[in-house]
């Protein structure tokens, strides 16, 4: 692990656009680090990494701080309690508690990209052409290793991330508007041809011992869906689109934890400033004045072309534009969520969503990478405590991966490096606590794995 001073850590990121102003809403309010101050505390964290082995197959797959330790399992074709094969292309994920048991609920994000018989993970189907879905781990929590496992969720495509529900359900979200039209792609590949329409959100109940039945949440609308997140308070729920040009949705239900029953879509614009651009020319710390516009229809049918057929309506009333938004996470009566490509050199953003009243509230950018060394491309993220984000980081560029840990005091610090042998720059995913907050559990989406970290937590 680096290990920089807090002086070395502004010289290296860049104070002109990576250290950050406040978390608003964490223990206390923050302001903007001092790059001359000579008496900063050492950013450590919990303290350099180094290679260890897995507790329960001595396989290195990480290097993690002192004292920290793990578990692998739910790999890749390991067939599960239903006699399936673990699917491939492991990502979104969250930990409940049923009853007296542990329970994960994880993404896979599958792309068979031009519908075929036989690729569905399992009968009871929305699209028996799709290849995508959920599986549902039961974990042991004092060994940590999983005690029955199955298919939750079939017949959905490109399920990347969702999120956790206060009701005790995962919500599933496709990345993709494939459909039955079949189409060329620029590469000359083949698209399409699926049974259904997808590009939708689907709920997972953590209690579920079988299969579920798929039910598209099309009032949440049809786009490249990422992640969401839920405000224990009203209900609502806040989505992310993962395209070049995208929006920061949010959904308002008209029943609180009924979200088949309907509600708004909206996507959130600028007060005063009409499609504000945030993917560049950003200052950190700096809070803008937000509002929501309304989605009038936010099951197109002319998404069956059109990418961007739910993003343009919002734009059409003046919705700001982002890049690439991932990882969405509630907590602190806050929404913090990540553009992966954002920022001035498509390093990656941080952002946080504060409500104000029913209609209003304030977007604040917390970081914005500019050294891929210290971050690079933050994807899935949850909180650790109150005041310690813990960011999964995606790859394009051939860099290692890491976990990184972003402090209220606006430091990048590691907590875990990916030295799976032949996978060490394959993306983390799907970061999220056991209920207890004792165990974190996390993806490697290729070759397709989960691992639980347990260690000192509160010695940071």
């Amino acid at each position: 692990m680096s290990n920089p001073g807090r002086r070395d850590f502004l010289i290296n990121a860049g104070l002109s656009g990576a250290g950050l102003l406040a978390f608003h809403g964490f223990s206390s309010r923050f302001s903007l680090l001092n790059a001359n101050a000579s008496d900063a505390p050492t950013v450590v964290g919990y303290g350099p990494l180094a290679p260890a082995r897995t507790k329960n197959t001595g396989e290195l797959l990480l290097a993690l701080p002192p004292d920290f330790q793990y578990t692998v399992f739910g790999k890749t074709g390991k067939i599960m309690s239903d006699g399936r094969p673990t699917p491939r292309a492991h990502d979104g994920m969250a930990a409940f508690r049923v009853g007296s048991e542990l329970r994960l609920v994880r993404n896979h994000e599958i792309n068979n990209y031009i519908g075929k018989p036989g690729v569905t993970l399992a009968p009871e189907s929305y699209d028996t052409l799709a290849g995508g879905g959920t599986t549902t781990l039961v974990i042991d929590p004092k060994t940590r290793e999983v005690v029955g496992d199955f298919v939750s969720l079939s017949g959905t495509l490109v399920n990347c991330a969702g999120g956790p529900t206060p009701w005790n359900s995962w919500i599933s979200c496709e990345e993709t508007v494939l459909g039955p039209r079949r189409y060329k792609a620029r590469d000359g590949s083949d698209r399409g041809g699926f049974e259904k329409r997808h590009g939708y959100c689907f709920e997972v109940p953590a209690k579920s011992n079988s299969i579920v039945s798929p039910v598209p949440l099309k009032q949440m609308g049809r786009f490249e869906h990422e992640a969401i997140a839920v405000d224990r308070k009203t209900g609502i729920v806040y989505l992310t689109e993962d395209f070049a040009t995208a929006g920061f949705y949010r959904f308002v239900p008209r029943k609180r934890g009924q979200l088949g029953a309907g509600g708004q879509l909206q996507m959130l614009a600028v007060e005063g400033r009409p499609n504000y651009d945030t993917r560049s020319q950003q200052k950190t710390g700096a809070t803008l004045p937000v509002t929501w516009v309304d989605i009038a229809n936010p099951d197109p049918p002319e998404a069956d072309f059109d990418t961007l057929a739910v993003y343009k309506q919002g734009a059409a009333a003046g919705a700001a534009t982002f890049r690439r938004l991932e990882g969405c996470f509630y907590g602190n009566g806050t929404v913090y969520f990540t553009s992966t490509t954002g920022g001035d050199k498509k390093l990656g953003q941080v952002w946080q969503y504060t409500p104000s009243g029913k209609t209003q509230g304030s977007l604040t950018l917390l970081f914005e990478v500019t050294d891929a060394a210290i971050l690079n491309m933050p994807d899935n993220l949850c909180l650790a405590g109150k005041d310690k984000l813990i960011i999964c980081e995606d790859n394009d560029s051939g860099i290692q991966t890491h976990l990184r840990i972003l402090t209220s005091r606006g430091e990048i610090v590691d907590l875990a490096k990916n030295i799976t042998e032949g996978f060490q720059t394959r993306e983390f995913a799907g970061v999220t606590f056991s209920p207890d907050g004792q165990t974190l559990f996390v993806n490697i989406q290729v070759p397709g794995l989960t691992l639980a970290i347990w260690g000192p937590w509160d010695r940071f």
